[in-house]
């Protein structure tokens, strides 16, 4: 790579050293200063091959140098640093058309690399900039190195229309992902539709998507504009996409390849414009080898992949989703709370299993059982007591045991009902006849204790209370 000119422009004395001598290894010439103006001063002159320039400048804001800069100098690309780490920086800085955002304290490696690529990538013009947000409207929170990668794939993704497949454990956020993906992005005018995969009956999914025709089938009393149709223009969002059942997947792969589809009992092909946001906490790749999700759409979805890190992984972030899951709680009428030293360490060192959403459901409880406006590790610790020890498992033949009357009853269910049960809502039928039972079991299998109920079971215990209520299920403890 040919010698460049780079003006790096930084208040602090000791980045403009190693980024001097870092660069300057390299064979570039390095020309460095600690305010805006000088760097305006060198660009307007028309000096410089590449800038870098820092966010606060004791004159100035970087960001707002960057679209001065761009309708100046339109092939003068502009890295920009930052040591204010959130979402809205990555995406202010990606808007007003800065070639890369990197987030202090930067990797020197990543720093070298950045630069060489703003040196020799080729020219592109301008991005569609996308609507700036209040630090307050923020979707997502956190400043640890796993979020700051985050901000910056969401940053270049924003202006494009590209198929994003996110991944994580639930309780991670990745419909905030999704929706930041949209909100910032050049579909933000456009709705944004969101289905899951896991809470739509099998049989009921493609009419769900596309649409169906009056008197398509049984109950189709009106024609039904699906998720894609109202989606034009937007964002659909696909959760849970694992569990999607492979008919279904057939039909989504064609509107992916051809971008069109057909309402169920329709014809005539319907063409929209929609951006899709697909998620799972499920392994798609081992779905693949087990026949159980196309290989084919899987790479359609897997365009660009975005895991969402798991809150253990992002502990230093739990102080500011503290603050901010009591701000919103203060909000919503709650007294002000905070925590004190000791209970926060005690927070960043439990495992959060249920992740971000176990984290705000705490804050929650905390904010409207306490009296207290401290709350203190004694609080934190009776809190955390169910969830920090992992239900024992099952006694001797307990789950041979469920898994036996689960059979029982199922071949009990079937021998009084396959000769005459129709096709259509077999599934949905099925559930309903099984999943009062099936609770039953694992409540008498655990005497009564919800949790270890909802271990056994592979649901969430908030899943279990509703289906309890739902289904009018005493729930008697230390019943045998």
């Amino acid at each position: 790579m040919a010698m460049s000119k780079i003006l790096v422009a930084d208040d602090d004395r000791a980045i403009r050293t190693v980024l001097t001598q870092a660069l300057g290894r390299l064979g570039h010439e390095v020309r460095t200063t600690g305010t805006a103006a000088t760097l305006w001063n060198w660009i307007s002159d028309g000096d410089g091959d590449l800038v870098i320039t820092d966010v606060i400048m004791p004159d100035a804001n970087g960001l707002d140098l960057v679209p001065r800069i761009r309708k100046f100098r339109p092939d003068l690309r502009v890295i920009v640093m930052s040591a204010q780490n959130t979402l809205l920086t990555a995406v202010k800085a990606t808007e007003r058309g800065a070639f890369e955002y990197l987030p202090k304290p930067f990797d020197l490696r990543d720093l070298v690399n950045t630069v060489e690529r703003a040196l020799t990538a080729p020219s592109t013009p301008d991005p569609s900039h996308a609507a700036a947000a209040d630090e307050e409207e923020l979707p997502l929170i956190g400043r640890s190195p796993a979020m700051q990668e985050i901000y910056r794939v969401l940053a270049r993704l924003m202006v494009t229309d590209l198929t994003v497949l996110i991944t994580g454990e639930s309780g991670t956020g990745k419909e905030l992902v999704a929706r930041a993906l949209h909100d910032f992005g050049k579909r933000r005018d456009g709705p944004f539709v969101a289905l899951n995969m896991a809470a739509i009956p099998r049989e009921l999914i493609e009419s769900e998507l596309f649409g169906h025709e009056k008197g398509a089938f049984t109950g189709a009393t009106q024609r039904y504009t699906g998720r894609f149709g109202q989606a034009d223009g937007g964002t659909l969002f696909l959760d849970e996409i694992g569990d999607m059942p492979i008919e279904a997947q057939t039909r989504l792969l064609r509107v992916l390849q051809d971008g069109e589809y057909t309402t169920v009992g329709g014809r005539t092909p319907i063409r929209a414009s929609v951006r899709i946001v697909a998620a799972t906490h499920r392994d798609l790749r081992q779905l693949v080898r087990q026949g159980l999700f196309r290989e084919d759409l899987y790479y359609r979805l897997n365009v660009v992949p975005l895991r969402i890190p798991p809150l253990r992984e992002r502990a230093e972030d739990i102080p500011a989703l503290v603050r901010h899951f009591f701000g919103r709680a203060q909000g919503e009428g709650l007294p002000a709370k905070t925590v004190d030293t000791a209970a926060l360490e005690r927070l960043m060192h439990h495992r959060w299993p249920g992740n971000v959403r176990e984290l705000e459901n705490l804050v929650r409880r905390l904010g409207a059982l306490y009296a207290e406006d401290v709350i203190g590790i004694d609080i934190i610790e009776a809190e955390l007591v169910e969830t920090n020890n992992a239900p024992p498992p099952p006694q001797a033949g307990q789950s041979e045991a469920l898994g036996d009357a689960v059979e029982r009853h199922l071949r009990e269910y079937f021998s009084a009902h396959g000769d005459s049960l129709p096709a259509a809502g077999l599934y949905g039928r099925v559930l309903r006849e099984v999943e009062r039972p099936l609770i039953t079991l694992a409540l008498s299998a655990t005497r009564g204790n919800q949790l270890k109920a909802a271990s056994l079971l592979g649901v969430n215990r908030n899943t279990l209370r509703k289906k309890i209520r739902e289904l009018d299920i005493e729930v008697v403890r230390g019943l045998k």
